[in-house]
């Protein structure tokens, strides 16, 4: 697998599709705008160059060898990999479209399609990777590092839980967004229902008595009928 960008290139792409001459389409396409390309063709062998990493962005079929191609998604969220994915199929429901991006898809393209649109698609996509793959979260007095798993408001420490952690972490990455109690449970603690409980609720009370202390402005705020928001200054 090609590193995830060459010196002063474009970031390498990875597409995981089971119809050699439509991969082998993209492949020319991508090359031909300088983005490095591997290919896989099963759901195993794509999952495994994804997770050898190199590739910055991940070009994703729907269907492989009558495989759900999503698994591959899936896995990797759960994984905590954050590449971004785009996902091509011939499924065009509106219902087939929302799974795809609830599997952690970033975009989703439907067959067929130019391959001009579909590398205008994975160059959106790359412009993501800064952000996507950043080992410091900063929201309004927040700064998070994610490679020492420590958080600070202000010059203040904050000692955080795992879940908390990644809970804040979902936050961080959505600062002045409404966050659903679904969304949570589906993203953080990978629900794949959505049981009637009150976890949300103690986790995030939990985190806000540590993140706000001694009359610090609340961060994490309640929105009527919806959800929370980590509210920062832009």
């Amino acid at each position: 697998m090609p590193q995830n960008a060459s010196s002063g290139g474009k970031p390498a792409v990875l597409v995981i599709e089971d119809e050699r001459a439509l991969a082998e389409e993209i492949r020319y396409e991508l090359e031909a705008e300088g983005y490095p390309v591997a290919l896989a063709e099963t759901r195993a062998e794509g999952l495994r160059v994804a997770r050898a990493g190199g590739a910055a962005v991940l070009v994703v079929d729907r269907i492989l060898n009558h495989e759900d191609g999503l698994s591959i998604l899936e896995a990797l969220r759960e994984e905590g990999n954050p590449t971004p994915i785009l996902v091509i199929s011939a499924l065009s429901s509106v219902d087939d479209r929302i799974r795809g991006l609830k599997a952690g898809g970033d975009d989703y393209l439907v067959k067929p399609f130019e391959l001009r649109e579909l590398t205008a698609r994975v160059e959106a996509l790359s412009r993501r990777i800064p952000d996507s793959r950043a080992t410091r979260l900063r929201a309004g007095p927040l700064e998070m590092d994610l490679v020492e798993r420590t958080v600070r408001r202000s010059e203040r420490r904050v000692d955080l839980l795992p879940r908390e952690f990644k809970l804040l972490e979902y936050f961080m990455r959505r600062p002045n967004q409404i966050i659903t109690r679904a969304m949570l449970l589906e993203d953080v603690w990978n629900y794949k229902f959505l049981p009637q409980t009150n976890v949300v609720d103690v986790h995030i009370g939990n985190l806000r008595r540590k993140i706000d202390a001694g009359g610090e402005p609340r961060l994490i705020v309640n929105v009527r009928a919806a959800g929370f928001k980590l509210h920062v200054d832009d």
